[in-house]
């Protein structure tokens, strides 16, 4: 007997690590507090991550029944949908869902691709607690900062040429090495370049990096408008005010100098990037809507006081080069949704190139908007505005809508929002059925 599909709504846990915002600053303080009274915001606490999903870290729970939606899941298929059941197994949702509140920088990071998380995971199982690889987007909900890919090679050797703490730390022999593998029309030469300068700065030793930080930061300071060759911020201000808020905030850090190898991204509310395997990033400030594979496999080589695997780091990447333009995600309209006379709506799908999931943004000014069924598992959390949710099915079939509210959405149930101001990011897995 095929049970009832319905929708849950969702209390969902908080994380409360040292990168996080202060108190109600954080927006995963603040959508974790709609839907639980445990959680009361401390104001001198910092609040970091909203998990929404089955990983057994920080599971989500059913509101009205207290069971976790991995005890549902596993116990009703039917939420899964057969595809996504026959694609990724049973028991679990194939990706994890988060709000993520940056107050200060994430670890200079890669995500392993699945081969290496498997053997992460058999010869590390503490600091790589499972075996599935982690590719990862990121949509910002307010004005977001990052770092993500490495810069195309003539940046980089533009700051060589203009940063003299830069050329002192990394020395003569391996930028000379470096600009002799630009000159090459051999892509693999010019990888294996940037692979043994980089690999040259994550190894230098502490003394080095200390020293060099105490001349980097007083150029800064010194002359802020011309530093680094005067290169100025999307998001506003000079390099150089990056360089004195990121020591202030890990003094000495080797990730410092990572901010000449890699992109500095700028991010405006609705803009979205998307994290490949085995490419090196780091969020620096904002509030984001974060969707991934079902992992918490991360390796970590800088801004960070967790555990670094800096020769793993260094193994992995693929050493690709683009303008910061190429780590930009463009949303395309999504056609499955049907609007009610007089409704001011838009909902736009971010849908990178993985099975995993996809995020569909949706803004309704006023009316109602309904949306057919999909294949798979999904996931929706209201951002802002009021109103109702309604789906089929067992279960509690109308949820009232306030930010922070979260449903969980069975495979093949319709939904139907109706109120004003409304905002939403839904997360989902929709496999192709065969014969579809």
């Amino acid at each position: 007997m095929v049970l009832p599909v319905p929708l849950y709504e969702l209390r969902c846990g908080v994380n409360n690590y040292d990168w996080g915002k202060p108190g109600s600053t954080s927006r995963a303080a603040q959508f974790a507090a709609v839907a639980s009274t445990d959680v009361i915001v401390d104001e001198n606490k910092p609040y970091a991550e909203l998990w929404m999903g089955t990983h057994p870290t920080l599971p989500s729970t059913d509101i009205a029944s207290g069971r976790s939606l991995r005890d549902l899941v596993s116990s009703n298929e039917s939420l899964l949908g057969p595809a996504v059941v026959s694609k990724f197994g049973t028991g679990t949702l194939p990706f994890l869902f988060k709000v993520l509140s940056i107050g200060k920088a994430l670890s200079i990071q890669a995500h392993p691709d699945k081969r290496l998380a498997e053997q992460l995971h058999a010869d590390d199982p503490k600091n790589y607690p499972d075996d599935n690889h982690k590719p990862e987007m990121a949509i910002a909900i307010t004005p977001f900062t990052g770092l993500c890919g490495f810069r195309p090679l003539s940046e980089i050797d533009q700051f060589l040429s203009t940063v003299l703490p830069l050329q002192d730390l990394l020395g003569p022999e391996a930028i000379a090495s470096f600009k002799t593998s630009l000159a090459s029309e051999n892509e693999a030469d010019r990888k294996r370049g940037l692979r043994d300068l980089y690999a040259k700065l994550m190894t230098s030793d502490s003394a080095a990096i200390a020293s060099g930080t105490e001349s980097l930061v007083k150029a800064a300071k010194d002359q802020p408008n011309t530093f680094a060759g005067g290169v100025s911020l999307p998001s506003g201000g000079f390099f150089s005010d990056l360089i004195i808020e990121l020591n202030n905030q890990f003094p000495s850090d080797v990730g410092l100098f990572s901010t000449f190898f890699l992109n500095f991204v700028s991010l405006s509310p609705g803009q979205a990037m998307f994290l490949q395997a085995n490419e090196p990033h780091a969020y620096l400030s904002g509030d984001i809507i974060e969707c991934m594979a079902a992992s918490d496999n991360v390796v970590r080589a800088g801004f960070t006081p967790k555990f670094k695997d800096v020769k793993t780091l260094i193994s992995m990447l693929t050493y690709r080069s683009a303008p910061v333009s190429a780590q930009i995600m463009s949303p395309s309209p999504y056609p499955f949704g049907a609007l009610a006379p007089e409704t001011k709506s838009e909902s736009l799908l971010y849908d990178p190139p993985i099975e995993e999931f996809a995020v569909v943004r949706t803004t309704l000014e006023s009316g109602a908007v309904e949306f057919q069924g999909i294949f798979g598992p999904s996931i929706i959390i209201f951002t802002a505005g009021t109103g109702e949710v309604r789906g089929g099915g067992g279960g509690k079939e109308v949820v009232s809508i306030r930010p922070g509210t979260v449903v969980f959405v069975g495979a093949g149930l319709y939904i139907q929002m109706e109120g004003t101001g409304i905002e939403c990011y839904r997360a989902f897995c929709s496999v192709e059925q065969d014969g579809v």
